[in-house]
């Protein structure tokens, strides 16, 4: 079994904070704080820097917390391996999935309950955050699956489609009442932007379609970068010139209440691929499979 301890010494690590490790955990931050000194004087060595209300790994800490994060993946692993031979079809354990905003927010949270009803051993939990960082949280092991959108890739992972979606420009006008005519790039690519910020596949998209009519990012006029779709939306309907680029899926509401409109840009194709992402190379958990396989038939069902 593994040290309560090393799972104390992990979240520290982790928030880099005292505070939100005892938040995390469910205990006080004076457990915390004995927790960290018994493994101190263990190991004879400071796995911490204190610096007023900051905190820094040590050398030392930066190798406990690599034996940490292996003895946690040993044990959920052998957690798998015992309930796979208890019931082969049944899937157990925890979950850790991760997903960028558009996904984390209008998308995956409504298969949740029916996954969660299917295989009710299995505990979720799901991060929020962009599609850079879902990827960097995956090859540090804190995540067993992500689902991201965007172009971008890396060697050391592996992508699968999940569903394809569409994106589109809503601009911060009342929606017609019948379906607007394209509009030409140059009228309203000159408006204010309020865009998503760097790291993220919503602004890959954008980049990447706007190339196809030689047009820079740098060349827009960006009012401001925002780090969610929510403040993107909010920002649009304060103010009626801007343009921004949100996911169709996002703007049930606004749309339905007229607050904002969908403006066709001619020439300007905005197809988003949506991915499951997982380390390459690494068998998938037997839970991450099941939910793979559901997010897989709901998605695809719902395109």
């Amino acid at each position: 079994m593994s040290d309560f301890r090393l799972r104390v010494f992990q979240a520290v690590a982790q928030h880099l904070s005292f505070t939100k490790a005892a938040q995390g955990l469910f205990i006080t931050q004076p457990a915390v704080t004995k927790h960290i000194r018994e493994l101190e004087r263990q190991y004879g060595q400071r796995l911490l820097e204190r610096r007023g209300n900051r905190v820094a790994l040590t050398e030392a800490g930066r190798l406990l917390l690599a034996h940490a994060e292996a003895v946690a993946h040993s044990h959920q692993q052998l957690e798998d391996q015992l309930h796979g031979l208890r019931d082969p079809e049944e899937a157990a354990g925890r979950l850790r999935l991760g997903a960028s905003t558009t996904l984390a927010q209008y998308i995956l949270p409504g298969l949740l309950p029916a996954f969660q009803a299917r295989y009710p051993k299995v505990q979720l939990t799901l991060l929020n955050a962009n599609s850079e960082h879902i990827a960097e949280a995956l090859l540090r092991g804190e995540l067993d699956l992500g689902f991201v959108e965007g172009r971008s890739k890396s060697r050391d992972l592996h992508y699968e489609p999940a569903a394809d979606r569409r994106a589109w420009w809503p601009y911060g006008e009342p929606r017609p009442a019948a379906p607007a005519r394209a509009r030409a790039a140059g009228r309203c690519l000159g408006a204010p932007l309020g865009a998503a910020r760097a790291g993220s596949g919503t602004l890959e998209v954008l980049e990447f379609a706007l190339r196809t009519l030689k047009v820079r990012l740098s060349s827009l006029s960006v009012a401001f970068y925002f780090d969610n779709t929510e403040a993107i939306k909010a920002y649009l309907e304060a103010a009626p010139e801007a343009l921004g680029f949100v996911s169709l899926r996002a703007l049930g509401r606004e749309l339905s209440a007229g607050l904002l409109e969908i403006v066709p840009i001619a020439g300007l194709h905005l197809p988003r691929q949506f991915e499951a992402v997982w380390v390459q190379g690494q068998p998938l958990p037997r839970a991450a499979q099941r939910f793979l396989s559901f997010a897989h038939s709901q998605l695809n069902a719902s395109s």
